[in-house]
């Protein structure tokens, strides 16, 4: 009898409506092919589904490649502190960290081993201190390796 009373909630958990998310203490989650909110006004395609290789991954172009790699510190960029990345879904194009450094959208400079790169700050959500996911294309530009976990320093730019 339990049993029967318990399958139509459980049947709503996976629901997709608004007003039903959330029921089970699960918070509402974007569509899975929903892209990222992103500063840039064009961002790069998705990759193919077909994607195996880095390069087919990466679709950022080479212009977007060598604005991210012309660094200029100016006057208004603030240091956030540093954090340990690892690889970010290989699946969302752009040039992004995902940190609990910030809380929104931010332009913002990275460091490693002395490359200096442009990058989209994007929220994880995460606890101070919980690490961070880098994209593919970034990850890259630093030369970082891809199965690393490089510490970074993070700023975000006056510009």
């Amino acid at each position: 009898m339990r049993l029967i009373l318990i399958l139509p909630f459980a049947a709503l958990a996976g629901c997709s409506t608004p007003s039903l998310q959330g029921i089970f203490g699960t918070p509402a989650l974007p569509p899975m092919n929903a892209p990222a909110q992103t500063l840039n006004p064009t961002p790069p395609p998705p990759p193919p589904v077909t994607a195996v290789t880095v390069e087919q991954f990466d679709t950022t172009t080479q212009e977007e490649r060598a604005a991210a790699a012309v660094t200029t510190q100016t006057p208004g960029d603030q240091e956030l502190g540093s954090t340990i990345a690892s690889l970010g879904p290989p699946t969302e194009p752009g040039i992004w960290l995902k940190t609990p450094l910030v809380t929104a959208l931010t332009a913002g400079r990275v460091t490693y081993q002395g490359k200096s790169i442009n990058i989209e700050l994007r929220p994880s959500g995460g606890a101070p201190g919980s690490g961070s996911q880098i994209s593919l294309a970034a990850m890259r530009l630093i030369e970082a390796p891809l199965t690393g976990l490089p510490e970074l320093t993070v700023f975000a730019t006056g510009s």
